[in-house]
């Protein structure tokens, strides 16, 4: 078990099968790391579920902020009252230190963005998955948190993904390679032949280097690259693919053990996404994967190697895109923390 306090902030209505998995989840949680506390944000009486199923010692380290919304799953633009808001404030304000969601991955990304703005060198934020490769963890991303496969956006999150793959997963030297449909170059459509090039001459932080376009069976082999790139829509499909190819398999590879959470790169805090159809395991997995990447700091240190490089994925003017809208402000936060005695 890591050292240090690590208060991660849970939204109890996000998931598919919310709220009954994500307080069982967060028990899980709370039982096996005596140096977790959460800040369970949701109404009371689900918030209740978990405390009255704790210790007295282990209700301590429980606080509960209630609201009664949950953000649906076309919400880009979440309420204010939302639980997904409310989390996202109670970071922001010091009262957690990381936030932990399963419910619309859209309405995170855009809450998280909103709340604590992104990186100043990072237009579009990248959820990254390590997922359990025959060879060792491989890191996939982006699997979600943008859909559109831009040249200079798949050659940031390379930046990014390197930087993770070294800094949570203490990976020497990390292999970058970019998804394609071959490994000669030329292959893949238009934007991945814009984009191996770019790769090639892209600064990797870490000691990274660039291996080359790489395939699917790459990503569960885990023999040429260590970190996978590609778009949010691909790789949230192909994420799910191995998860159910795994099922049928009955269970990932031995060196598994990778949480089923994403973690959000080019936001200004901690915020980890767990699948919307998580199970209670996932659940703790994802509570687990916040609190590591806070305590080792692992936001910032991945922005201070991403700053050391020449900043960004700006406009493409091959793929005609428009400069991306600034990040907002959240509105007013209705909801009200309290200590459970």
């Amino acid at each position: 078990m890591e050292p240090g306090t690590a208060r991660i902030a849970v939204d109890l209505l996000g998931g598919d099968d919310a709220p009954a998995v994500v307080v069982d989840g967060a028990l899980r949680a709370v039982r096996a790391d005596p140096n977790l506390h959460l800040l369970l944000v949701g109404p009371t009486e689900v918030a209740a579920g978990v405390v009255d199923a704790l210790t007295p010692a282990q209700r301590t380290r429980i606080t509960v902020r209630v609201t009664r919304t949950a953000a649906g799953s076309a919400d880009h633009a979440p309420r204010a009252d939302s639980t997904v808001r409310a989390a996202v404030s109670a970071v922001r304000d010091g009262a957690a230190d990381a936030l932990v969601s399963a419910g619309s991955t859209g309405a995170t990304v855009s809450a998280a963005a909103l709340g604590f703005g992104r990186w100043a060198d990072v237009r579009r934020p990248a959820l990254v998955a390590t997922l359990p490769a025959v060879s060792g963890p491989v890191i996939l991303l982006d699997v979600g948190g943008s859909l559109e496969p831009r040249p200079a956006t798949l050659a940031r999150h390379a930046v990014l993904g390197a930087a993770y793959a070294a800094v949570a997963h203490a990976v020497v030297a990390p292999r970058v390679g970019l998804l394609s449909v071959g490994t000669e170059a030329g292959k893949g459509d238009r934007p991945r032949r814009i984009a191996d090039p770019l790769l090639a001459a892209t600064p990797l932080p870490c000691d990274a280097s660039y291996v080359g376009l790489v395939e699917g069976y790459d990503v569960t082999l885990g023999l040429r690259a260590d970190v996978v790139v590609t778009d949010g829509f691909t790789g949230n499909v192909l994420l799910k693919a191995i998860e159910g190819a795994y099922a049928m398999a009955g269970g990932p590879p031995a060196s598994g053990g990778a949480p089923r959470a994403a973690a959000l790169l080019g936001v200004a805090g901690t915020v980890v996404v767990c699948h919307g159809a998580a199970t209670p395991e996932d659940v703790a997995s994802g509570i687990a994967l916040a609190a590591h990447l806070w305590r080792r700091r692992a936001a910032d240190q991945v922005r201070e190697q991403v700053a050391l490089l020449p900043a960004g994925d700006g406009p493409d003017p091959e793929c005609g895109d428009a400069p991306a809208r600034s990040a907002g402000h959240p509105g007013t936060d209705r909801s009200e923390t309290k200590r459970w005695p």
